[in-house]
């Protein structure tokens, strides 16, 4: 491990009112204190109270607050610096070229943090729920964040592998001295601790795809024909007019996308250019790539001009959106107007190209299809919208902030891996194997859950989690 001195930037590198410089390492107080003088001209940050602001001058750049936190109770478990200046891009660079110069070095991205970690300030899952809680898109994915900042996950698998190891211990125990220790009646009771293990592991790894929707959003393609309102709706769930309305068709020709919130909801929006057999080249073009949007999103939101009647555009995209499988949320748009189309044609029209009965519901509404009254003009139907999306994904409402959450692929992974050990283990009681067959696939499904926590990880692996993060953190 490295233990030089580093220092960076820790705060957006944008004029802003306050600027924070960090040091961190075996020389942060001695070089933090070449540089920072008291306002009578005295060095005082060697015998500084830790954790305590002090007012001064660094050099004769900026008027400045220090703050010694000293070993080991810092973020980095190292004796650290911070200097708050004035936010400017230029202070702040001049008075880290100074830091630098005094013999430290620039930080590597995310090394504070990586420090932190590799001094047992935090183990791998709250290191990497750091970098979430700066990249949180909405008010869900900061609460699961800084829950796993807290270690609620860490706990958890900590727990469960300390179940685990207990039952490793007793089986070897149990093998190496088996005149004191009896085996006698175990696979039973195995089984039944095997079953607790299997559910737990189960009920985090499942919370998975709604924590990938929490974390990311979810992915919301619109499609309909030309001139079915679909750039209105866009703007209206925006709040803002971004993409193009008029009453000429074909008018998107490419792909919008937008991040929004839609209430409490994430969504990654990408609007289309209308579905339609053109000879346009450039509107051919988009028309694909509506298609290719469409078969990768979690959601489609298909909109229905219901003041015209449906024709074989209509009809293609409904024959494209059943073939896909995906949730859709059909909205019978301009129903503010005198309605040509109804809920029943357009529900015909999904008929004739799907088995099941429209508004069946499949993995708690995954698949489904469901419509709703909508008039971008009158602001109609947003509301039921948000209601809808959160009944398909989040079976009606998010996770309550004293849940677990897995919003890393990483950590299902490594659930998944643990669970399929666990089924090796149940395999093995059920058709008579050696006790030692237990404890080969419960060592496994403990390594597995030791990832999570950074216990069982190679160093190419941590690298590669704290290059992911922002210089200064």
């Amino acid at each position: 491990m490295k233990t030089d001195t580093i220092a960076a930037i820790a705060t957006g590198m944008t004029d802003s009112g306050i600027g924070i410089v960090r040091i961190s390492g075996e020389k942060a107080v001695e070089i933090g204190d070449s540089l920072f003088s008291s306002p009578s001209g005295k060095k005082i940050l060697k015998n500084a109270e830790s954790h305590k602001l002090y007012y001064g001058f660094f050099l004769n750049l900026d008027e400045v607050m220090a703050v010694v936190m000293k070993a080991p109770k810092s973020f980095t478990g190292e004796d650290t610096v911070e200097i708050q200046c004035h936010g400017g891009v230029l202070v702040m660079g001049k008075i880290l070229e100074a830091v630098l110069k005094a013999g430290a070095r620039l930080a590597e991205p995310g090394e504070f943090t990586k420090r932190a970690f590799l001094n047992g300030r935090m183990d791998l899952s709250m290191a990497e729920a750091v970098i979430d809680v700066i990249r949180s898109q909405n008010e869900f994915a900061l609460t699961s964040s800084v829950n796993q900042l807290k270690g609620m996950l860490s706990e958890r698998i900590k727990d469960l592998r300390a179940h685990i190891i207990h039952e490793i211990a007793f089986i070897e125990s149990a093998l190496d001295d088996p005149e004191h220790i009896s085996l006698e009646g175990y696979t039973h009771e195995l089984t039944v601790k095997v079953d607790g293990l299997l559910n737990s592991v189960k009920t985090l790894k499942d919370t998975a795809d709604n924590g990938r929707f929490m974390k990311e959003g979810i992915n919301t393609v619109i499609v309909g024909k030309p001139n079915a309102g679909k750039s209105s709706l866009l703007n209206l769930i925006l709040g803002e007019d971004r993409a193009i309305v008029t009453d000429v068709a074909g008018t998107t020709r490419d792909i919008l996308q937008e991040t929004v919130r839609l209430g409490e909801i994430s969504l990654n929006v990408m609007d289309t250019a209308g579905i339609r057999n053109t000879d346009d080249v450039v509107e051919k073009i988009g028309v694909e790539r509506a298609r290719q949007f469409a078969g990768k999103a979690d959601l489609i939101l298909y909109v229905v001009d219901t003041s015209v009647n449906l024709d074989d555009n209509d009809r293609e995209i409904a024959s494209f959106i059943a073939s896909n499988h995906k949730s859709v949320i059909v909205l019978l748009n301009k129903s503010d107007l005198d309605n040509v189309v109804s809920e029943e044609d357009v529900s015909n029209l999904f008929l004739n190209f799907m088995n099941s009965s429209m508004g069946e519901k499949e993995e708690n509404g995954k698949g489904s299809i469901i419509m709703l009254k909508s008039s971008a003009r009158n602001r109609l139907g947003l509301e039921e919208l948000e209601k809808t999306i959160r009944a398909i994904f989040f079976q009606g409402e998010i996770k309550s902030s004293n849940e677990i959450v897995i919003t890393n692929m990483r950590h299902k992974e490594a659930l998944q891996e643990a669970y399929d050990s666990l089924m090796l283990v149940k395999k093995s009681i059920e058709e008579g194997m050696p006790e030692d067959f237990y404890s080969i696939d419960l060592m496994s499904a403990y390594s597995s859950l030791g990832r999570i926590i950074g216990e069982e990880v190679d160093d190419d692996l941590v690298e590669e989690i704290f290059s992911k993060f922002c210089l200064g953190k």
